[in-house]
């Protein structure tokens, strides 16, 4: 088994690609980006905190253990955001860049 979940039906909607660390990835229309990315992998992410890695922890949005993060920056959690077309999202915490102060 290569991912934590399982699709067992709804197979039928429509195909979202979105890149996943610079890869393509393929999700069904409607899935959250945890069920995109635990359909596929073991863990979404690795912890900021030690070398393990995480997988979401209470799956509703109130632990926060599931961040993942827009090429961009932006922090998304991945058991409430819904997939979109396009979508570019990096599963390591991007480095923080400071304003330059002159």
């Amino acid at each position: 088994m290569s991912g934590r979940f399982m699709r067992l039906a709804e197979l039928d909607r429509p195909t979202v690609r979105l890149m996943v660390d610079g890869e393509p990835v393929e999700a069904l229309q409607g899935d959250t980006l945890m069920v995109a990315l635990l359909t596929r992998v073991a863990a979404l992410r690795q912890s900021e905190f030690d070398p393990g890695s995480r997988a979401g922890f209470c799956l509703m949005g109130a632990c926060q253990d599931c961040w993942v993060w827009t090429r961009s920056g932006e922090r998304l959690r991945a058991c409430s955001n819904e997939v979109r077309e396009g979508l570019d999202i990096v599963t390591r915490e991007p480095e923080a860049v400071w304003p330059l102060r002159g």
